[in-house]
């Protein structure tokens, strides 16, 4: 007896096969495929005017399927908008006030991502003659007694945020001072405004070393423990608010600790400056950096 009659019926039972295996992957397709694509994510404008971010979020977008709209603000505004449940992750360098978010339940699971360091940078002329000093505070307080202008964020950034601590370690109220002026912007624009004025400011390495050639400042202050820049990323409360994408938000965080990003992240930079930009601390203790 014949299995087949003729080729007829063979072309036909392929035809059915052949549809029939294209049905199975359309079904496993659309299991893997992200229910809400959509993805916010609030962060700092460090990581954007950097360009990491340019880096990392197509090669996120491509992995997963997800579409990430990115909200480059200071870390004061983007926790703002999670307080509000207006973002569904978050990507920030303030550790005090990221602390308190997630005291107050709005985040789960904050977990290091990166750090880099804060540097003071001012015009190669130098007038309030800060270069070289050790410490952070005592430029700022050379700064101050020289009356030279200061460009500060002011935008309850994690930078102003840093900055204000270290005024608060000098004594000194430099607001509403005729030598300091807030700028209210992102990294980038206060550091041209610093430029241009011939000024100095605070600013964090990765921003400055990315904008530096279209700048005219130098770094002059460095090194200091208490310049540590530490980025974490913290997913918004789906319990708290249940419009947030806690799966997008936590596929995300994931991709920022993964073994492949952190690569990519410890060799950002380092052909164009010859140091990366970001130094990769997933599964670190932030007491362990900087050492």
């Amino acid at each position: 007896m014949k299995m087949f009659k003729n080729s007829k019926t063979v072309a036909v039972l392929i035809a059915a096969f052949l549809l029939f295996a294209l049905g199975a992957s359309d079904v496993l397709a659309a299991k893997t495929e992200p229910k809400q694509k959509n993805i916010i994510l609030a962060t700092t404008t460090s990581t954007q005017d950097s360009g990491l971010l340019d880096v990392l979020i197509p090669i996120f977008e491509k992995e997963t399927g997800y579409f990430v709209k990115t909200i480059a603000v200071g870390s004061g505004q983007a926790m703002a908008m999670g307080q509000k449940g207006e973002a569904d992750v978050l990507l920030v360098h303030s550790p005090d006030a990221e602390k308190k978010f997630m005291a107050e339940g709005n985040g789960v699971n904050r977990r290091l991502v990166m750090h880099n360091d804060f540097i003071i940078v001012g015009p190669p002329a130098d007038p309030a003659r800060i270069k070289g000093l050790k410490s952070s505070a005592e430029a700022l307080k050379t700064i101050a007694k020289a009356g030279a202008l200061f460009s500060s964020r002011g935008d309850n950034s994690g930078t102003h945020a840093k900055e204000k601590t270290l005024w608060k370690q000098t004594g000194i109220s430099p607001a509403g001072q005729k030598w300091y002026q807030e700028t209210g912007l992102g990294m980038g624009q206060t550091l041209s405004i610093a430029a241009e004025k011939k000024g100095y400011t605070l600013a964090d390495r990765g921003t400055y070393l990315a904008l530096k050639k279209n700048l005219g400042l130098d770094i002059l202050v460095e090194g200091d423990a208490a310049l540590l820049n530490i980025y974490h990323v913290i997913e918004i409360n789906s319990a708290k608010w249940p419009k947030v994408n806690a799966d997008g938000g936590k596929a995300f965080a994931d991709f920022m600790v993964s073994k492949k990003t952190q690569g990519i992240i410890k060799t950002f930079g380092v052909d164009k400056f010859g140091s990366p930009l970001f130094f990769p601390d997933a599964g670190k203790k932030v007491e362990d950096l900087g050492k």
